[in-house]
């Protein structure tokens, strides 16, 4: 059956165009209110970031276009090859002579700036989406695990050898993507969990216990490693009694030390539980080799890297990550107050919003933006502009506007007839879900200060195109998906 431009109309999301299109058009006039200098406002002149935005608006929509008017399957064929070229321009932007605000992840043609790791996620998504649709692929099996992991860290390492981590740390987001397609929820709980003990022990790991001996990081850590334990079991194994030896023997053990450390003998109560996981650990093996239960092995296995990873965390905290990036996260945990130095983004973020009101100051009156008190207030830090200028009601309806183009994307997602078409829809929600989560609450000072665009509003051409891409991308494969 021949395939016309008629019935490709017919068939494409409209109300998903429809939200990009306000979703774009309330980006501009942000970046408009945000760049926005005393005196007459001349918005269409393109030496201005207005203009810019509004010419690069231009771009995305004919860019639109043209990725609609192609055949659907090319996307399929040539997921691999376009992987492959993005992963190359990677490459080469690691030597790339100009450095940005301390990055080499530009690359410079003349007066146009590109950076490749933007239209690096819809290649690595497109990849992802390839290999997990094959017909053979089951996220069970060992290898095909691996090498998909292997393409979401590929462009990973390479984004963060050209120092730019806020933009590598965006492909953590495909997780969500392996978790859907059935990858076991146990991996999911141990990334949270090492995001609960990196919190806890870079947070607590120097707060001492009453007895002045035991630091509160590890004790909650080591006290979290031997209940999850318990809980694992109980999951998996459904081994009531095994549970409540874990439970009793381990919670009643730590108790007591408690108990000595504070009134009899003071001593550090963390190697008592160190020792507890250790005669855990032991027990979790023997009950494997007992009863021939692979998941107590991997139970075991768990509480090993719970603790190494335990202690890895000062390592990488004091010794890999950048200064700027240690005290960003040292402000945020509220060990360090610096309101003119690392919290001054947030703090002039939070005041920028919250003079705004209900209602709002009206566009162009934002008086912290237009004084320029918030830095990148028409790039990372550009929803500050929205907050000031159109109040909490007109935070609240972005807030809404992009809650229903996720929703409309897993609601295109889900209706797919391939896995790949599936895979990557629902590589497309999670990006979108992880820039919007990251950035508003980087704004509003619930998350670390990571340096990633709000899609569609950020002042910038390569995310705006980035993100037109990964979007109409999947609306034409989901316009073909009939065939």
């Amino acid at each position: 059956m021949a395939y016309t431009k008629d019935s490709l109309w017919k068939t494409v999301d409209w109300w998903t165009i429809l939200l990009y299109l306000i979703l774009i058009t309330c980006g501009w006039f942000s970046v408009c209110g945000a760049s926005y200098d005393y005196g007459e406002p001349n918005f269409l002149d393109f030496t201005t970031r207005a203009g810019k935005q509004l010419m690069w608006i231009g771009c995305s929509l004919g860019l639109g276009f043209v990725l609609l008017m192609l055949e659907h399957r090319l996307y399929d064929t040539y997921a691999y090859l376009i992987y492959g070229i993005l992963l190359l321009l990677l490459f080469g932007t690691i030597f790339n002579p100009h450095e940005i605000k301390g990055s080499r992840s530009w690359i410079v043609l003349g007066p146009v700036s590109l950076q490749p790791a933007e239209f690096a996620k819809f290649a690595t998504a497109l990849a992802l989406a390839k290999f997990m649709g094959e017909y053979t692929f089951s996220i069970h099996k060992m290898r095909h695990a691996l090498i998909a992991l292997g393409i979401i860290l590929l462009p990973m390492i390479l984004i963060i050898l050209q120092r730019e981590t806020g933009s590598a740390l965006v492909y953590l987001s495909f997780f969500l993507v392996l978790y859907r397609e059935g990858m076991p929820g146990s991996i999911l709980l141990a990334g949270i969990c090492a995001v609960v003990y990196f919190i806890v022990s870079i947070r607590f790991g120097e707060v001492p216990m009453p007895d002045e001996m035991t630091s509160w990081g590890e004790f909650s850590v080591f006290g979290l490693i031997i209940l999850l334990s318990g809980i694992l079991v109980s999951s998996y194994c459904k081994q009531p009694r095994v549970v409540q030896y874990i439970l009793l023997i381990g919670g009643g053990a730590t108790l007591l030390g408690i108990l000595f450390s504070c009134y009899v003998i003071p001593f550090d109560v963390a190697y008592l539980q160190y020792g507890l996981c250790v005669a855990l650990v032991v027990w979790l093996i023997l009950l494997y080799l007992r009863e021939r239960m692979s998941n107590y092995f991997y139970i075991a296995l768990f509480v090993i890297g719970s603790a190494v990873f335990f202690f890895s965390t000062d390592y990488v905290f004091n010794r890999i990550l950048e200064p700027h990036q240690k005290i960003r996260i040292e402000v945020l945990l509220g060990m360090e107050d610096d309101p003119t130095g690392a919290g001054y983004n947030v703090n002039q973020s939070k005041i920028a919003i919250g003079s705004g009101g209900l209602l709002g100051k009206g566009f162009l009156n934002g008086t912290q933006t237009k004084l320029k008190y918030v830095p990148e207030q028409d790039t990372d830090f550009i929803f500050c502009t929205v907050g000031e200028e159109q109040g909490f009601l007109g935070s609240a309806a972005v807030l809404l506007l992009f809650t229903a183009l996720i929703l409309r994307i897993i609601h295109l997602a889900e209706r797919q007839t391939s896995r790949f078409g599936r895979v990557y829809g629902y590589c497309v929600m999670s990006i979108f879900f992880f820039h919007l989560f990251i950035n508003i609450g980087m704004v509003l000072g619930l998350t670390p200060v990571i340096g990633i665009p709000l899609p569609f509003f950020s002042y910038g051409g390569s995310s705006l195109w980035g993100f037109t891409i990964l979007l109409f991308v999947f609306l034409r494969i989901d316009a073909g998906r009939e065939r």
